[in-house]
C-alpha cells in the first residue's frame, strides 16, 4: 500500500502534547514528536518500507507501527481511497489560503458534535426577546462556563481619557429604504469636506449604540440595530477622526452607553490613514475611519468553543452591513476593508491585541460627484469574456 501525507494537515502543541490534526478527514492525535519526521517522509506516494529506508535511524518496525497510528488518525491517506481524493480536492480549492484558514474552517465544523452532553447553542443573532440565553440553555458545558466565569463589563470605558459628549439630535435618516439599499455603493473618492459632528453622533449611535436594555436574569443586557450572537455585543467602534467639524484629527474609543467619544491619542494624518489600511491610497480621502475591534472575553465567557470566533466575525460584517447603510442614508459614501496593518492598527487604538483585537476598518466621508474609481458599466465585451453558470 502506498501512502502520502495529508495536505491538509496541521501539527501543535496542546496541553504539553504534540498534536497531528488532519482536516477536515480525521483524528486529532497526540504522538510523539517524531511523528513529524516520519510523516515528512512520507511527502510523496511511498510503502511504508521505502519511508522505513529514508529514516535510516529508525527500525522498520518503529516505523510501521508509527504508519498504523497515522494511518488511522488521517494524516497518512492510502492512493485511491476516497480520503485521498477528498484531500487533494481541498488541498486545490484552498490552496491559496492554506494553511491557516483551511484549518480554521474545518477545524470548526461540527465541533458541537464532540461536546458529550452539550446542545449547540441556538442563537446565531439576537436571541429570542433579544435578552441572551439565560444559563443552561445552551448546554451543560456553556452553562457551567457562564456561571464559574466572571462577567465582562457590558461597555469599554476609558475613565482617564478626555470625553467629548456628542450632540443626540439626531441628523435626518428620512431616505426611503428602498432608496438606501440601491444607492449603496462602496466609495474610494471623497470630496475632502468635514463631516458634521451631528452626521457622525447619528451614525455612531445608530450602528453602535444601545437601543434598549433587557433583564438577561443574571444583570443587563443590550441590543443593537444589527444581530449580534448572544447578544454579547462584543465588537467595539474606534473612531479615526481626519476631517470632522469640530473634532481634531485623532484616535478616539465611541462610548455608546454616554453617547460620547473619547480621546485615546492627538493626531492622524491621510499618509497615516493609508499606511494602517495597508498602503490603499483611498484611505486617505474619508472624513473619518472606523476600527471594529472584538473584546473576546463578551463572547468566550458564554461560548467556550472556538467556533464562536466565527460568530465575531459574522458579527463585524453585520456592523458594517448596518454602517454601510446607515451612512448612505445620510448623504455620506461608506467604505469598509479587511486589508488593514493588524498590529500598528491597535496600537493607535490602544488595543493589546490579544484579549482585545482589530477585525474591521470602515469609513465614510462626502462622496464625489464623479468618481475616479468607479469602474465603468459592463457591456457586451465585458459579459463575453465572463463565465456566468457553471458548465
Amino acid at each position: 500500500m502506498r501512502l502520502r501525507r495529508s495536505r491538509c494537515l496541521t501539527c501543535y502543541w496542546h496541553d504539553n502534547a504534540f498534536v497531528v490534526h488532519p482536516h477536515p478527514h480525521g483524528t486529532p492525535t497526540a504522538l510523539h514528536p517524531a511523528a513529524a519526521e516520519i510523516l515528512a517522509a512520507f511527502e510523496d506516494w511511498s510503502t511504508p518500507g521505502e519511508a522505513a529506508g529514508r529514516l535510516g535511524h529508525l527500525t522498520p518496525d518503529t516505523v510501521q507501527e508509527a504508519v498504523t497510528t497515522l494511518v488511522r488518525s488521517g494524516a497518512l491517506l492510502a492512493r485511491g481511497s476516497e480520503a485521498a481524493r477528498r484531500d487533494e480536492q481541498i488541498a486545490g480549492l484552498w490552496g491559496a489560503w492554506m494553511p491557516e484558514a483551511s484549518f480554521f474552517h474545518y477545524a470548526t465544523q461540527d465541533v458541537y458534535d464532540a461536546q458529550p452532553g452539550g446542545d449547540p447553542p441556538h442563537d446565531t443573532g439576537d436571541p429570542p426577546g433579544d435578552a441572551g440565553d439565560p444559563p443552561g440553555v445552551a448546554g451543560d458545558a456553556n452553562a457551567e462556563a457562564s456561571v464559574e466565569a466572571p462577567p465582562p463589563p457590558l461597555f469599554t470605558g476609558h475613565p482617564q481619557a478626555p470625553r467629548l459628549l456628542l450632540p443626540r439630535r439626531p441628523a435626518g435618516l428620512g431616505t426611503p429604504f428602498g432608496e438606501v439599499l440601491y444607492d449603496r455603493r462602496t466609495h474610494r473618492d471623497f470630496t475632502g469636506a468635514p463631516v458634521s459632528l451631528e452626521t457622525l453622533a447619528t451614525l455612531l449611535a445608530v450602528v453602535f449604540g444601545p437601543v434598549d436594555f433587557i433583564d438577561c436574569g443574571r444583570g443587563a443586557l443590550y441590543r443593537r440595530t444589527s444581530p449580534q450572537g448572544g447578544s454579547r455585543q462584543e465588537i467595539d467602534a474606534y473612531v479615526g477622526v481626519l476631517g470632522v467639524s469640530g473634532l481634531a484629527p485623532g484616535w478616539y474609543h465611541y462610548d455608546g452607553l454616554r453617547h460620547g467619544l473619547e480621546m485615546l491619542s492627538e493626531g492622524l494624518t491621510p499618509a497615516e490613514a493609508a499606511h494602517l489600511c495597508a498602503g490603499q491610497s483611498w484611505a486617505e480621502r474619508p472624513a473619518f475611519l472606523v476600527v471594529l475591534a472584538a473584546r473576546l472575553e463578551r463572547m468566550s465567557v458564554k461560548y467556550p468553543t472556538p467556533r464562536a470566533y466565527r460568530v465575531c466575525l459574522l458579527d463585524a460584517g453585520h456592523l458594517g452591513q448596518t454602517f454601510a447603510l446607515t451612512a448612505t442614508a445620510l448623504g455620506l459614501g461608506p467604505a469598509q476593508t479587511g486589508a488593514f496593518r493588524d498590529s500598528a492598527v491597535a496600537g493607535r487604538c490602544g488595543l493589546d491585541d490579544t484579549g482585545h483585537t482589530p477585525l474591521y476598518v470602515l469609513a465614510a466621508g462626502h462622496p464625489a460627484p464623479t468618481p475616479q474609481d468607479a469602474p465603468p458599466p459592463a457591456g457586451i465585451p465585458a459579459f463575453a469574456s465572463t463565465t456566468l453558470l457553471d458548465p
